[in-house]
């Protein structure tokens, strides 16, 4: 249900996050759907279980997961205002992050991104 690739340049802890919100926003994990365990997702993808630990960790103080104690961890009803917010926040960080990241391997300054962006914003 989940990949991630070692290969990538992306941590494995985001492509894990990733791989988990969009199963959610697609539909394939719905509401009070339970995830394996930590353990167990770390067998089948062969990654260390503190970084599924840590993602499923983030995911619920964003409000997408819920711990039931004894029980496992599993999709949110209704995902919280917040989580949104959170969601919306991250994804606008890395977006910024990999087009500065770009930008500047392509030799352009931020003062030249932050123009150009006004000007798109202008149009």
């Amino acid at each position: 249900m989940f990949s991630v690739d070692p290969r990538s340049p992306t941590p494995i802890y985001a492509q894990l996050d990733r791989s988990i919100r969009a199963a959610i926003a697609t539909g394939e994990l719905r509401a009070n759907a339970q995830l394996p365990t930590v353990r167990q997702l770390a067998v089948d993808l062969a990654v260390n279980a503190n970084t599924v630990a840590r993602v499923y960790a983030q995911l619920e103080r964003d409000g997408i997961l819920e711990t039931r104690r004894g029980v496992g961890t599993f999709v949110r009803d209704v995902p919280t205002p917040q989580a949104a917010r959170a969601h919306r926040e991250r994804e606008l960080r890395a977006l910024i992050k990999r087009f500065v990241g770009d930008a500047a391997l392509l030799g352009f300054t931020l003062p030249e991104l932050i123009h150009q962006l006004r000007n798109e914003e202008k149009k």
